[in-house]
């Protein structure tokens, strides 16, 4: 319990220093201090592998799978080099709801910032329910392992549709039970207008970002399940990844069509993960094939897309 709350702790300490010391002023992030907290994030995330190596071998931490240090802190990067990977399309998605409810850059930040906490949140009650029922109930790995892969057959089969955010389920019901503005006074999250508190563009757009979030985890989690049930591993991975997340949105919003074939590399580690969750109980993955598919993968569609490109501009 006490791991827990030191690491609680430490992500809240660095959030409340993201928010009121490095952005306390509302400004537009740059390329460059975006890629500069990009690798900031990552480096941490991989710095925490060794904190994770010394908690398991030390005996500091209820190692409720009884993992060595090794498979553990192989698994935490395994698992956060899924989420990281799965956050991609999450970007493109939040780029487009910014662009539709017209967020300035400049504020784009705060409302990720707000996002990040209530994503914290919902994947620790989705992480915790996900353990929970794959310890008691064995039989759960066949639906998450034939749940991914339905993912990636939909992801890879399915034509790419528009997404409007103005025509979700989220902003019609919003519509239906508070007064909503298209006028923006700052990073106000609500105004005063005549007699009525209205929602500006920002907590719809906050809401919305939520929303998807909360159907990403929907993939993520089960994927992650994947490699380990060891609550900490999972949980600590996937708040790394949720951290990175907003910089990276802001190092590769603008790229993003650059990578067009980051798709297949998705399809190819759902399919991977849902295949580990159904064998799960008849054959055992080394923990060294998952981490070296996951990045093949990752690298072999960064590879091709920046190919492909270029062979296009030619």
């Amino acid at each position: 319990m006490t791991v827990w709350i030191f690491f609680l702790a430490g992500i809240l300490f660095f959030l409340a220093l993201d928010l009121g010391v490095f952005n306390k002023n509302p400004h537009v992030i740059s390329v460059r201090e975006a890629s500069l907290w990009t690798g900031v994030w990552i480096t941490l995330s991989l710095i925490f592998s060794g904190v994770i190596y010394w908690l398991y071998s030390s005996g500091n931490i209820d190692n409720v799978d009884n993992l060595e240090p090794m498979d553990a802190t192989v698994k935490y990067i395994t698992g956060y080099l899924i989420e990281l990977s799965l956050s991609i399309d999450n970007i493109f998605v939040i780029a487009v709801i910014f662009t539709s409810f017209q967020i300035p850059q400049k504020y784009q930040h705060r409302v990720l910032f707000w996002g990040i906490l209530g994503a914290i949140v919902f994947r620790a009650l989705m992480i915790f329910f996900g353990v929970a029922l794959i310890k008691k109930f064995t039989f759960t790995t066949y639906i998450f392992g034939a749940f991914l892969i339905f993912t990636a057959i939909r992801m890879l089969v399915s034509k790419q549709k528009p997404f409007n955010p103005k025509e979700s389920f989220v902003y019609r019901n919003l519509r239906k039970i508070m007064p909503i503005t298209s006028h923006m006074d700052g990073q106000k999250f609500f105004i005063k207008l005549r007699h009525i508190t209205a929602a500006t563009p920002l907590f719809i757009a906050l809401v919305i970002i939520e929303f998807s979030d909360v159907l990403f985890a929907l993939d993520s989690v089960p994927a992650i399940l994947a490699i380990t049930s060891d609550p900490f591993l999972v949980f600590s991975s996937n708040i790394f990844a949720i951290l990175g997340l907003r910089s990276m949105y802001f190092f590769l919003a603008h790229m993003i069509n650059k990578f067009h074939h980051l798709k297949y590399s998705l399809v190819a580690i759902l399919s991977f993960v849902g295949l580990k969750l159904i064998l799960a109980h008849h054959i055992e993955f080394p923990e060294w094939i998952s981490l070296g598919f996951i990045g093949l993968a990752l690298g072999a569609g960064i590879l091709t897309s920046l190919i492909k490109k270029k062979v296009v501009e030619n």
